[in-house]
């Protein structure tokens, strides 16, 4: 029997989650059934317990219903509950759900395959939401010398940063007092979407340093034409959407995927 698999959003239409996990089961010849589901905006928990009902067995979670699913998980990852965020649930055999989030594994996953070493690197985390806190436990995991979180309203950083000292050298502060050089920009602000970009020195990148959005699109993001612009490399956030599809692809098949063919194939169909 197909196993059933989704992806649940509001919207979820422009979702490329199918596309990647049906080329994922083509490659490991796993037998499943992968669709986009639109649930409601208030009621995530219903949809998840229909899904689950009609044989679904686990699911990936994108905006704006994260801290929902982690909300209805009986059990959750050590990093999901740090995110205080879910985008991968797994419908367990004794029937309760797991929650974990794959978001930051799949953004050190595409540094790693753009050659981006992160031990020892000073990085600079643009934003303080959903986003950020989904990353923030992978990145410090990696070894850096310093993780710096910058945000417009500076309080907000401060807290989420004071979240995560225990797991290494991490501070919050506001757009205004970023100072030094970075090896790593990670531009997690929605900023992007709208064509704006954050406040920044033309100082903030080292020789050689890597600029990353998590955005990603058929153009540069305004944040990326900016750093390319001071000489710095860019990397837009498409490899992070499919590495973080093969993490939650692994929990629920226990195969990892090859990503570059993939990650080629939607290049193009971009």
């Amino acid at each position: 029997m197909t196993d059933r698999y989704c992806v649940f959003g509001n919207p979820i239409a422009h979702s490329k989650s199918p596309m990647i996990h049906a080329a994922f089961a083509e490659q490991t010849g796993e037998d499943i059934d992968y669709t986009a589901i639109e649930a409601p905006l208030d009621d995530f928990a219903g949809a998840w317990r229909r899904f689950t009902a009609e044989g679904g067995r686990g699911a990936n979670v994108t905006v704006p219903f994260k801290e929902q699913a982690f909300s209805l998980c009986d059990t959750l990852s050590e990093r999901a509950r740090r995110a205080g965020a879910v985008n991968t649930l797994l419908l367990g055999k004794d029937g309760l759900t797991y929650g974990d989030t794959t978001d930051g594994v799949g953004l050190v996953r595409d540094l790693e395959h753009h050659g981006v070493s992160l031990a020892g690197a000073r990085i600079l985390v643009l934003g303080a939401g959903g986003a950020v806190r989904g990353v923030l436990e992978p990145l410090l995991a990696a070894g850096p010398a310093s993780v710096l979180v910058a945000n417009r309203t500076a309080a907000k950083a401060t807290a989420l940063a004071a979240d995560f000292q225990d797991l290494g050298a991490i501070q919050g502060s506001g757009f205004e007092a970023v100072t030094g050089q970075f090896d790593l920009v990670v531009n997690g602000t929605s900023a992007s979407l709208a064509g704006e970009l954050p406040p920044l020195p033309a100082t903030l990148f080292a020789p050689g340093a890597t600029a990353y959005d998590m955005m990603y699109g058929t153009e540069p993001t305004v944040f990326l034409r900016w750093a390319s612009g001071l000489g710095a490399m860019p990397v837009d956030g498409l490899g992070m959407l499919v590495e973080q599809a093969a993490e939650s692809f692994y929990q629920w098949r226990g195969k990892r995927p090859l990503t570059a063919p993939v990650r080629e194939s939607l290049r193009r169909a971009l």
